[in-house]
């Protein structure tokens, strides 16, 4: 390789040039940033984690508040392990709840406790605040816009079905 080979043509693949790259990591670095600010700031004001509020909001969006755990699973896009273990922390917090469904003794049934509905309602608009003024209010509308116009093409390359 000589110092002319263009950086995307090295070892006869299409590798990111410099600044593509300075571009990822960027991106990469800032999203783990807001994510930790959030994170701390929903455990701190909420004494919620991040996959606390995931599940509580799942939870809070389903028929009935309750949902078979493989469908949980899918609908955040874990693993049936790590959800398992995860709810068993919540149920002894009282949050959530598991049953044997009625229809089916298969599975379980997660189902949104009194306790973890009060806890997410609590918890939604200081963490939805705090969306507000380190994400939405960082940008102007053009950048927002711009932000949904890349994380769409990004799920479409990566196959998401998820639409929220």
């Amino acid at each position: 390789m000589t110092r002319d080979t263009p950086p995307q043509r090295r070892r006869g693949r299409h590798l990111p040039t410099r600044e593509e790259l300075r571009i990822w990591r960027d991106f990469v670095e800032t999203a783990e940033t807001l994510q930790h600010e959030l994170s701390t700031r929903l455990q701190r004001d909420c004494s919620l984690s991040p996959g606390d509020y995931r599940v509580l909001l799942a939870l809070s969006e389903a028929p009935e508040q309750r949902v078979r755990s493989s469908q949980l699973a899918d609908a955040i896009d874990w693993t049936r392990s790590r959800l398992s273990h995860h709810l068993g922390r919540m149920e002894r917090r009282a949050l959530i709840r598991r049953a044997e469904p009625a229809d089916d003794s298969r599975g379980a049934e997660v189902i949104l406790t009194p306790t973890g509905a009060e806890a997410f309602h609590g918890a939604t608009v200081p963490h939805l605040g705090a969306v507000r003024e380190l994400f939405v209010e960082a940008l102007t509308p053009e950048q927002l816009a711009a932000v949904g116009e890349v994380t769409a093409a990004l799920r479409a390359r990566l196959g998401s079905s998820r639409t929220t």
